[in-house]
């Protein structure tokens, strides 16, 4: 019963196919390897030192009043 009362954009229409067929059209670059060296292995070596270094050295929990959180 609700039909579209408004034509849809082409621009919208031709962007929507575009995204649905981007898979196809990958190809390995310089600049692609780079991006995902970065986000598969340097970003979460650093979140893993981070993590490595900063665990045990914070206790949030049983805290009183005055007392530290910081545990090093």
């Amino acid at each position: 019963m609700a039909h579209l009362n408004v034509k849809p954009d082409p621009a919208y229409l031709k962007y929507q196919s575009m995204q649905k067929v981007r898979h196809k059209y990958f190809r390995w670059t310089p600049r692609t390897a780079r991006i995902t060296f970065i986000y598969v292995a340097v970003i979460p070596s650093i979140m893993g030192y981070i993590a490595y270094k900063t665990d045990g050295l914070w206790d949030f929990r049983a805290k009183r009043k005055g007392d530290l959180i910081y545990e090093k």
